[in-house]
């Protein structure tokens, strides 16, 4: 493994209208507004199961197929009596205060009928908001401390130099995942990232405990997330740099994954405005309000989102659509800060993409990577390999890669997905990998240097490639908002994909908040963070 050259973010080397980038955030604040003040009033089903575990709900109530998670039983049986307009932790610690006992035992009696939840009345009510105000400010505080953990277990292991190596582990069986990570860590990896099993955004419950049959990829599970992080840990004390890990906080479940990954002390989530409405058909409505939710949880405990405007690019053609990337991560960008979540902790995503057959296609790529180093210069942009246009033919699949890692060098990019020649063939061997990581050393070994010192020419190609995108974002942001976000993703405007504002999945766990909407682990998160609270 080499030694990396020192990191520079390269900007002030593209001469664009400084204008138009201030209009783009103008745009995008007013595109967000509608979709703040629907996180503002409302909660979802997984925002109150968060909460839960929050506060220390666990477990699951029932055996094998028939087991469903406590705090699944538990918003489902508030829900069903007496409804979540209210929230469901005053409801919920009504019961721990009224002789249930202890918080796992009040859950597993509420999961299996033996309580009944029921809204409290005045003295009560006061009783049982104090310990929900207590226990919140307990659950604050512990995902406020992931940070704190962090930062020591940095200072004890040694930083990793950037820009950080990331690879992918995704075997299904989080026992056979942990050596593969270890192996990864020891050949160069810098951030690990447990692909989840197919499906799992879809499932409205967090499987419990660690698993083993995962398809394509690993359930994210806390027991997982947890054994993965001991297992970095071991082994970043051995090399004396600390590894990062990551996983996937999206989906049906995105809050509670949120929860689970800042009490596990991880350090990137996959975390996107639209690629679960886009990818994954889940409800827009529903996506929108848990990711505000989510994104306060990532802000306090030092998580840093990645986004995922790679995936536009899969379905969309990468030179006519470069603009609808930017547009994205203006709008992820306005959502994230509306959430507390500073531009430091926001890895915005884009990708090498275009056709390799394109004349000029490494210009072209090249003024796009530094387009959007020039527009988000504190971001730590995460940069995705070629995986489209991948055909099996490895030499040429390892040269592409080549090519893309050239110009994250140049461009500054500080998260470096890496590339794999077997892309497209089958999941890759631990060799793959070893071999991507070489690659990887060598051209950010002998190049990285380069990003500090590249000029582009005024007014040349790179130049004006980079204005016309720009340009086109701005007339995509101006256009969103005259109908609205909602109705541009209706239109079919991201990723040539049309989705609509009542269709998709998991709507029905959408939940207007009443006058009387009790959540002090929402409350304690916009104090911390400095944002609007819920009304």
């Amino acid at each position: 493994m080499k030694t990396k050259k020192e990191f520079v973010r390269p900007t002030g080397r593209l001469r664009i209208d400084q204008a138009s980038l201030i209009e783009c955030r103008d745009l995008a604040a007013e595109i967000a507004r509608p979709v703040e003040e629907l996180a503002a009033t409302h909660t979802t089903v997984s925002i109150e199961r968060a909460c839960l575990r929050l506060v220390g709900v666990s477990g699951v109530e029932g055996e094998g197929t028939e087991a469903a998670p406590i705090p699944n039983r538990v918003v489902d049986e508030i829900r069903k009596t007496i409804g979540l307009e209210r929230g469901a932790l005053v409801p919920f610690f009504h019961a721990v205060e009224s002789g249930c006992g202890d918080i796992q035992s009040a859950a597993g009696a509420i999961a299996v009928g033996e309580v009944i939840p029921e809204w409290p009345w005045g003295a009560d009510l006061d009783l049982a908001r104090q310990r929900a105000e207590a226990e919140a400010d307990a659950a604050v505080t512990r995902i406020q401390s992931a940070t704190t953990r962090r930062k020591g277990a940095i200072a004890a292991a040694g930083e990793a130099s950037k820009p950080w190596f990331y690879l992918i582990v995704a075997t299904g069986n989080i026992y056979e995942d942990i050596p593969q990570a270890q192996a990864a860590a020891r050949e160069g990896a810098d951030v690990i990232a447990v692909i989840r099993s197919t499906g799992q955004s879809l499932l409205d419950y967090v499987p419990f405990g660690p698993t083993t049959d995962g398809f394509a990829g690993t359930f994210a599970t806390q027991e997982n997330f947890r054994l993965m992080r001991a297992a970095l840990d071991e082994v970043g004390e051995e090399l004396g740099r600390y590894i990062r890990l990551t996983n996937y906080a999206s989906g049906l479940c995105m809050p509670e994954i949120a929860a689970m990954a800042a009490m596990e002390r991880l350090d990137m989530m996959l975390n996107d405005c639209m690629y679960g409405i886009i990818f994954r058909d889940i409800n827009m409505q529903r996506t929108f309000i848990d990711q505000h939710f989510s994104r306060m949880i990532h802000s306090l405990a030092g998580i840093v989102i990645n986004t995922g405007e790679d995936n536009y690019l899969t379905t969309a053609n990468a030179i006519d659509s470069a603009h609808t990337v930017l547009a994205s991560q203006f709008l992820n960008e306005r959502l994230a800060l509306a959430a507390g979540l500073p531009q430091e902790q926001q890895g915005l995503g884009h990708a090498f993409e275009i056709d390799p057959a394109v004349p000029d296609q490494i210009l072209l790529e090249l003024a796009h990577a530094q387009l959007i180093r020039e527009c988000f210069p504190h971001a730590p942009l995460k940069y995705m390999p070629p995986t489209k246009h991948m055909t099996g033919n490895v030499f040429e699949g390892f040269l592409y890669d080549g090519m893309f890692n050239l110009v994250g060098a140049l461009t500054g990019q500080d998260i470096i997905l890496l590339g794999m020649m077997t892309e497209g063939i089958h999941t890759p061997f631990l060799s793959d990998r070893d071999l991507a990581l070489e690659n990887a050393n060598y051209i950010f070994g002998g190049a990285a240097g380069l990003a500090g010192e590249l000029r582009f020419e005024e007014g040349g190609a790179v130049e004006r490639r980079a204005a016309q995108v720009l340009e086109e974002c701005r007339q995509m942001l101006a256009k969103v908002a005259d109908i609205g976000m909602f109705a541009a993703i209706e239109a079919g405007m991201f990723a040539d994909t049309v989705r609509t504002r009542t269709g998709g999945k998991g709507l029905d766990g959408v939940v207007a908040r009443d006058s009387a909407y009790v959540n002090p682990i929402a409350d304690g998160l916009s104090a911390k963070l400095g944002v609007l609270p819920c009304k």
